[in-house]
């Protein structure tokens, strides 16, 4: 009888504890009211502005993530056989996955160009509604997937436009004018290994952040955790505009470290455009070659300053060779704006219209000239390299070179000089010079004295004092750039 008792008060207990439960759920201001009374006024209010701030992560995410899809690659690259015929180019089937944007309702999806890259079949997954129990969870198997051409792609910027045959998407505006501020509050979303609508949050740690100073692009970096299966999702503000679409990260590891890199809005606006309407990126230019200036490259060319940009080539009867425009020339202005590097004056071209000529301000010396260049559409061709076998080893370059010797001019036709050494590979110990250089390359001056020979090349090296800069005159694709460094680095 005892025993009974026990259990009746126990169970009345349970019942009691549970009913108490039951109340605060289906009324959480009770339980928000009964806490709160115990919390002062200043408090209060940050429990407010934090409840605040997760409701709006909340409305943000639902908003942006049916705009966010995966992208599922199917292709066939050249990989390497094993055992006895390591030697031998095997074809494999492969797999990807990667993310993409919506940007306009009737299909229009803009991703990287290193996702669809070799692709035989695109496909796009939609994005399922996201529940909040058990209960609303769909199959995986049911989600919504659509077969997927691609439009263009674009190798520079590494962007690419798919088309999907369906309408009224969910899109996501391109914040192309907004302007992005360090300490931004941030949202990456995408696929990561895979997982389809994953959301992270971070801050933007730089909004134009130049990893080459031989490459134009910028890169809107964020400390967001971004994963392989991340690349052409969105970056997006607490607005909800894409501030960038994410493209890359810089780990040890292979996993996220915080350092996340996102193709700015404002490209991704200017090469979606030009996807969408010609298939291909119409790029302007004025047949020369500017380069940012180094410390390294100022010194070595006796230049009057060691920032900006820098004229390292001048097509021979080309636009910018009529308007006067000269090799080392200094470029401070185009189009009447401030340059202070490779990416502004890349960005300049983008914003000029061809209808126009292109306005250059110029430092010669001391002297400062305005010159107006005519622009002209650049070929999308690309060179083809020539493949050649290594004879001389610049040991102290870490290269492999082999003069350009008739046979080597008749297979390179467009050479711009007739005299110097081509660069065919690598050795395994890489410097600041090799790491610099790639196979294809021909070195035609070391701090401006012509290069005839392998054999006059490897003379001049070894009458380099240790710490003297050195600038070599190289011609890759067409195009002459100038490579420097410190000898002995």
């Amino acid at each position: 009888m005892r025993s009974l008792f026990v259990y009746l008060v126990l169970a009345a207990f349970i019942f009691t504890s549970a009913g108490i439960c039951l109340a605060q759920q289906t009324d959480p201001s009770r339980a928000r009211v009964t806490s709160e009374v115990e919390r002062g006024p200043g408090e209060v209010r940050s429990l407010d502005a934090l409840r605040q701030f997760n409701s709006s992560l909340i409305a943000l995410s639902k908003r942006v993530s049916p705009a966010v899809v995966q992208i599922m690659v199917t292709g066939y690259v050249p990989t390497r056989a094993s055992g006895r015929n390591s030697n031998t180019a095997v074809i494999a089937r492969e797999h990807a996955l990667g993310s993409g944007v919506i940007l306009a309702s009737d299909g229009y999806i803009i991703t990287n160009a290193h996702v669809v890259e070799g692709a035989q079949r695109i496909q796009v997954a939609l994005a399922e509604r996201d529940g909040t129990s058990p209960f609303d969870i769909s199959p995986a198997g049911r989600r919504k997937i659509l077969e997927a051409k691609l439009v263009g792609s674009d190798k520079e910027t590494d962007l690419a436009l798919l088309k999907v045959d369906a309408h009224n998407l969910k899109v996501l505006p391109l914040g192309a004018t907004r302007p992005v501020y360090p300490g931004e509050v941030v949202l990456a979303v995408g696929s990561p290994e895979g997982l389809q609508s994953s959301i992270t949050m971070g801050v933007v740690s730089s909004t134009w952040r130049q990893l080459d100073s031989d490459q134009p692009m910028a890169y809107v970096q964020t400390d967001a955790p971004i994963n392989p299966g991340n690349s052409g999702g969105a970056l997006v503000d607490l607005e909800g505009y894409v501030v960038g679409l994410n493209t890359f990260i810089l780990s040890e590891g292979g996993g996220s470290e915080g350092l996340g890199f996102a193709i700015p809005a404002s490209i991704v606006q200017c090469v979606y455009e030009d996807l969408r309407r010609y298939g291909h990126v119409r790029r302007l230019q004025i047949q020369a070659n500017v380069q940012e200036i180094t410390p390294a490259i100022a010194r070595g060319l006796g230049l009057s300053q060691d920032w900006g940009v820098v004229v390292s080539d001048v097509v021979p009867d080309g636009p910018a060779n009529k308007a006067g425009l000269h090799l080392q020339d200094i470029v401070y202005a185009v189009d009447d704006r401030q340059i202070a590097g490779l990416p502004g004056f890349t960005a300049a071209l983008y914003l000029h219209s061809p209808d126009t000529p292109l306005k250059l301000d110029v430092l010669r010396g001391p002297q400062k000239v305005s010159l107006y260049v005519p622009a002209v559409q650049q070929d999308d061709g690309e060179n083809d390299l020539v493949n050649l076998d290594a004879h001389s080893l610049l040991d102290r370059l870490g290269l492999y070179v082999v003069d350009l010797n008739d046979k080597v001019r008749a297979a390179l036709p467009d050479l711009r000089f007739p005299s110097g050494v081509i660069v065919v590979g690598q050795s395994s110990e890489l410097n600041s010079a090799s790491s610099r250089l790639r196979a294809g390359d021909i070195i035609h001056t070391l701090n401006q004295t012509p290069i005839d020979s392998v054999q006059q090349l490897r003379a001049m090296l070894r009458d380099l004092r240790l710490g003297q800069a050195v600038v070599l005159q190289i011609e890759r694709a067409g195009k002459l750039q100038y490579v420097a460094f410190d000898w002995g680095d």
